[in-house]
């Protein structure tokens, strides 16, 4: 038996995308958005509204970056999603993070959210609320790397939204190796 919910955006895992960008003060801005995804092998689509001070900013400046919210900044990463830029121009300051320009974007990096991709704007489609950015680099603060330089999600503790509960969950444990279980069934 299966429970029909209609068309709702229920997708999963949704990241909890943190998306920043200067405004033409060079003042960093941020906001918190769940849809968005890699659209290429360099690229990424965000679903933004044009209202957001964000989106403004991605437009007038042509670059952002888009960070994961870990669960040391719940708090701070949803907060950002409730609180505009249009209405708080200096909303970063309440939540205690701090920025460093990107070298290869004229973009803000938030510092205590460990994995950062640093794009370029491709476009932006007004009808379908779609940015498009060229990922030109990803940086990650080497707390979140194992020993051999990679990503280790333990140590990074990424949080994804939860659309049908309006929840924060932390990722959970490894279950599988990619490209190799299903050879079981070849």
């Amino acid at each position: 038996m299966r429970k029909d919910f209609g068309p709702k955006p229920f997708m999963y895992p949704m990241p909890v995308l943190i998306i920043a960008a200067y405004d033409e003060n060079g003042i960093p801005n941020a906001m918190n958005a769940a849809w968005g995804s890699i659209c290429d092998m360099n690229q990424v689509a965000l679903y933004l509204s044009a209202g957001h001070k964000t989106v403004k900013n991605i437009l007038a400046k042509g670059a952002f970056t888009v960070s994961m919210a870990d669960a040391d900044n719940v708090v701070e990463a949803d907060y950002v999603g409730v609180v505009s830029g249009n209405n708080v121009p200096e909303k970063l300051e309440k939540t205690g993070w701090h920025t460093v320009k990107s070298g290869l974007v004229d973009a803000p990096v938030i510092e205590e959210l460990p994995l950062t991709l640093e794009c370029r704007l491709v476009s932006f489609d007004e009808e379908t609320e779609c940015v498009t950015g060229e990922i030109v680099n990803v940086s990650a603060d080497e707390r979140i790397l194992d020993e051999k330089g990679s990503i280790d999600l333990t140590k990074f503790s990424p949080i994804i939204y939860d659309p049908a509960n309006h929840d924060y969950i932390r990722l959970g444990e490894k279950v599988g190796n990619a490209f190799e279980d299903g050879k079981k069934l070849v």
